[in-house]
């Protein structure tokens, strides 16, 4: 049996940020072929501030923790910094990951630069379109 951390199954009892950001910024989608996990990630920014992380995921308990966990670690921080939010932080702030389950970590990390990506791409655009 696969034993959890505290604060791996209470993210799981009680994700955080779960939902639809209606008019998002940014948003990105991932899946993993191995498992079946599906994450998408939804985030608003201003002032170049994360101000919200939104998820939505078809996935296992510890996808679900990991998914909450980054939402956490991504709000409040600078897109640049956001961008930055690795696998090994959502790891750390779960308090750790069974092995079988790492790749759970990936998921969240990767959702969350695919928005970011996204956002990024949109406002690229924007600044092109005004210039032009």
């Amino acid at each position: 049996m696969i034993e959890y951390s505290e604060k791996v199954l209470e993210h799981f009892k009680n994700p955080r940020n779960a939902g639809v950001i209606e008019d998002a910024d940014g948003i990105g989608e991932i899946g993993d072929k191995n498992c079946g996990d599906v994450l998408r990630v939804f985030i608003k920014v201003a002032r170049d501030k994360v101000t919200d992380v939104k998820f939505q995921i078809r996935g296992c308990g510890a996808a679900i923790a990991c998914a909450s966990a980054m939402t956490e670690l991504a709000i409040g921080k600078g897109i640049d910094d956001a961008l930055m939010v690795s696998e090994d932080d959502i790891v750390e702030a779960l308090d750790g990951l069974p092995e079988a389950k790492l790749h759970c970590s990936n998921l969240g990390a990767a959702g969350l630069r695919k928005a970011i990506l996204d956002y990024f791409e949109k406002n690229l655009t924007k600044e092109c379109s005004n210039e032009i």
